[in-house]
């Protein structure tokens, strides 16, 4: 989708009320007095202080400016603090130019290019392409987690809301329409992969086999083991899998739930083993939603730019995560509405290694003796 911003003529070199910024901008006033106060300054900027300083550590290089005869350049660390802000309350750029005293204009481009900058720096740091040993270490946790043996992730697809600008040429005549964030999740909330906006928003049926997430699935480019026995198994030799929900098509490495029409015992209790770990991508989708707010209500900014948010808040999602741990009040709502996929029949293939999956956990070695009571 094209979106074509019409840029205004500027009327001022700076606002006059930007020349008050070095003592009224929320960043000078605020910065170093919340560096004094740990608990505030996560409130604020969402993070610990030493994941804040390491994060700006490896941004500093490529969001530095050099001073002018006509302006003191806006330093790397406020650049961070306004970025940050706007995922965390999702608040306009004409309300962060009141609160930081800088040109609406600039905070525009601030926030691109720093979200760009955090995505490019950091996501082979928190998200790396997992090879063959992460895979596993990743089904260790599922099977310590949820019980599930041979899970490497848990999957879903998400909307994110998007209002289209006004004075922006479209192809759309909605004012409302999505991008979609696929997602792959450990067993710790963290995203494993993400696909994003790569199949547009019509709910596709096959939408996940035609995201390049899919392709590498379906085309064993992800590097995941060699099948192995279930644990107190002594065979067969089973693949390691992805679960979903019921709007994925089953194959060899993606299982999702048994129809709810004609249930038996054993495949009621599949389906509430996939759901227990299928859960872990619905509290990462939470936990996203709920530090960063920006995704809250509609953004109104062009698709390319909410691509960049995105991916942006989705490696500071695993940054802290991964150093600071996770608040358990960041999970309490998920407002990101899921995509709509209509169910298709999956190849024979992957319908005989569900019905293993779900034979192993009616069996005396694979079943828990809670299951039966959940169902």
């Amino acid at each position: 989708m094209a979106d074509d911003v019409v840029v205004k003529k500027r009327r001022q070199w700076v606002q006059p009320m930007c020349y008050q910024r070095f003592s009224k901008g929320q960043f000078h006033l605020l910065y170093g007095k919340l560096r004094k106060n740990p608990e505030k300054f996560f409130a604020y900027i969402r993070m610990s202080i030493s994941t804040f300083d390491e994060l700006l550590k490896l941004v500093h290089p490529h969001l530095h400016r050099m001073d002018t005869n006509m302006r003191q350049a806006i330093s790397p660390a406020e650049r961070l603090v306004v970025t940050l802000r706007f995922l965390a309350t999702g608040s306009t750029f004409a309300a962060l130019h009141y609160q930081f005293l800088i040109g609406r204009a600039t905070i525009g481009m601030i926030v691109r290019e720093t979200c760009k900058t955090i995505w490019n720096v950091t996501k082979d740091l928190v998200m790396p392409e997992p090879n063959t040993e992460k895979w596993m270490k990743i089904s260790e946790g599922f099977y310590e987690k949820t019980n599930f043996p041979n899970c490497i992730g848990a999957l879903d697809g998400k909307h994110i809301r998007v209002t289209r600008p006004p004075n922006t040429v479209s192809k759309s005549c909605s004012k409302i329409f999505f991008t979609v964030l696929l997602a792959l999740v450990d067993s710790s909330y963290c995203f494993t992969c993400i696909d994003v906006g790569a199949y547009g928003s019509d709910g596709d049926t096959s939408g996940f086999f035609k995201s390049n997430l899919g392709k590498m699935v379906n085309e064993g480019k992800l590097n995941f083991p060699s099948n192995k026995p279930l644990p107190g198994t002594k065979g067969p030799a089973l693949p390691y899998v992805i679960v979903a929900d019921e709007a994925f098509g089953i194959s060899t490495n993606v299982m999702r739930p048994y129809p709810i029409r004609n249930l038996t015992g054993t495949k009621r209790a599949f389906n509430y083993r996939l759901t227990r770990a299928r859960r872990m991508v619905e509290c990462a989708f939470g936990i996203l939603a709920n530090k960063w707010r920006v995704f809250h209500s509609a953004i109104q900014l062009n698709t390319a730019f909410v691509d960049d948010i995105i991916k942006c808040a989705c490696v500071l999602h695993n940054l802290v995560l991964m150093r600071d741990g996770i608040v358990f009040e960041d999970s309490i709502l998920d407002p990101l509405p899921g995509v709509p996929w209509n169910v298709v029949r999956g190849p024979n293939s992957g319908m005989s290694v569900r019905d293993a999956y779900a034979q192993y956990f009616a069996s005396p070695e694979g079943e828990v003796p809670w299951q039966n009571e959940n169902m």
